[in-house]
């Protein structure tokens, strides 16, 4: 009886654990992009600068990662030659300054329900990325989902009261560049065995990221900040926004590593339907129910393709189950026919 109560309030708290680092992570995602939004809109705070802003992101998020790592040795630091670091690291930070770049830009011209909606081609692109880099089977019954979510974000596109070619045109390369990044960090790092978590990731790429960065500030915005006299920054607006930027990273580090990266892709599905809701109702961001079909006809595939991941996932842990105990069953075969032949051994004797 005690053992029993004891597993349940195990089992409990565990799932209590788990709800609490999604509502953490949907929380600070959250946070961040109607900062952000706040931030870069003309309407608002009114300061468009969105290469800057990520300037200050990196430079806010290399500074902790390098005390965190270096300082407090809150986690170890991944083994990396400087081969390695220029051949994987450079790239995938170049790939990382341009997502962010466009994405932060894209706020300026779309509403945040709306860059969610678009947000919702991911995995069409992670997918077809992974299929051109030979990374991922081509297979008929998912590509047809890929191109329902695609269906699915045109519609919406189509019933954007706002609609902004260029905004578009911004977000879509964002999506892009952060797809071709994910799948470079699969081809340039995991498959070398190097796993970088959110706080090593942030400290050999935020740095890199800042150096590509400086190079369009220095002739797009930095010329509009001169002659503008916007140096002059609100240290608790951009303070408290590059914290909540960082903080986002570590939630990421407890989300992934308490549960799996799954789970953050089905509670991104959730914290979509909370922004649009928020843009909606507290920002006054106009959604039409064509703007809702759309993008509830993209959720349902991004829903049936989480759902296909965490079958093919159960599908391989049940498979090495099974394999761990086919070896396990073997090896009890082979010592007990090893017993067997010594004792007739013994006996001959």
């Amino acid at each position: 009886m005690g053992k029993g109560e004891s597993l349940s309030h195990s089992v409990l708290r565990s799932i209590l654990l788990s709800y609490s680092y999604v509502a953490i992570w949907i929380f600070l995602s959250f946070s961040v992009i109607v900062y952000n939004k706040y931030i870069l809109d003309k309407k608002m705070y009114n300061w468009p600068f969105p290469i800057s802003l990520t300037i200050i992101h990196m430079s806010f998020c290399s500074t902790l990662a390098f005390f965190l790592i270096k300082v407090f040795r809150f986690v170890e630091p991944v083994s990396m030659s400087r081969d390695l670091y220029l051949s994987s690291v450079v790239p995938i930070g170049a790939l990382y300054s341009l997502s962010l770049w466009l994405s932060n830009s894209a706020y300026i011209y779309l509403s945040v329900s709306f860059i969610q909606m678009l947000k919702a081609l991911m995995p069409v692109a992670v997918y077809s990325l992974g299929v051109l880099f030979k990374k991922e089977a081509f297979k008929t019954d998912t590509m047809a989902n890929m191109l329902s979510i695609s269906l699915g974000v045109a519609i919406a596109a189509y019933g954007e009261a706002r609609f902004d070619t260029w905004g578009v045109v911004l977000q879509l390369g964002a999506v892009a560049f952060e797809a071709t990044r994910l799948v470079m960090i699969q081809i340039l790092l995991t498959s070398k065995g190097i796993t970088l978590n959110p706080i090593t990731s942030l400290y050999y790429v935020a740095p890199c990221c800042l150096v590509f960065l400086l190079v369009p500030w220095i002739y797009v915005e930095f010329p509009v900040l001169k002659e503008t006299s916007e140096f002059h920054l609100d240290f608790l607006i951009f303070g408290t926004n590059s914290l909540c930027a960082f903080a986002l990273n570590l939630s990421v580090f407890l989300l992934v590593g308490k549960t799996s990266a799954l789970t953050m892709n089905v509670a991104g599905v959730v914290k979509d339907w909370l922004l649009i809701a928020f843009s909606w109702s507290v920002i006054k961001d106009t959604v039409t129910p064509i703007n809702l079909f759309g993008y509830g006809l993209a959720f349902l595939g991004v829903a049936y393709y989480n759902h296909s991941k965490l079958q093919a996932l159960k599908a391989r842990e049940a498979q090495k189950t099974t394999g761990q105990a086919d070896d396990e069953a073997a090896k009890f075969l082979k010592d007990t026919q090893g017993e067997v032949t010594g004792t007739k051994t013994g006996s001959q004797n």
